[in-house]
């Protein structure tokens, strides 16, 4: 049984957050839910690949669920999220 209490990673820019530090997106985060709410840009597939690589390293037998909700974007950064779903 996971530990909800325990801080998950967070991943910081020069300046500013890599990714939403609102308790709602850390909290889906806790129970391998993703959320793709933006445009997909190169910043934002690191993040989600990052989060994707670190929930698998953590159970990689356990699901992770990614929701999309995006206008689309960049292609080459679309496929670094299928990519790495792929690997997972």
């Amino acid at each position: 049984m996971s530990n909800l209490s325990a801080p998950l990673p967070v991943m910081a820019g020069e300046d500013t957050p890599a990714g939403p530090t609102d308790p709602i997106f850390n909290r889906l985060l806790k129970d391998r839910i993703i959320w793709m709410g933006e445009e997909v840009k190169d910043e934002m597939a690191n993040r989600i690949c990052a989060q994707m690589l670190m929930l698998a390293a953590e159970d990689p037998k356990k699901d992770i669920w990614l929701y999309i909700n995006s206008p689309g974007g960049s292609m080459t950064a679309g496929m670094a999220i299928y990519d790495t779903m792929q690997y997972i």
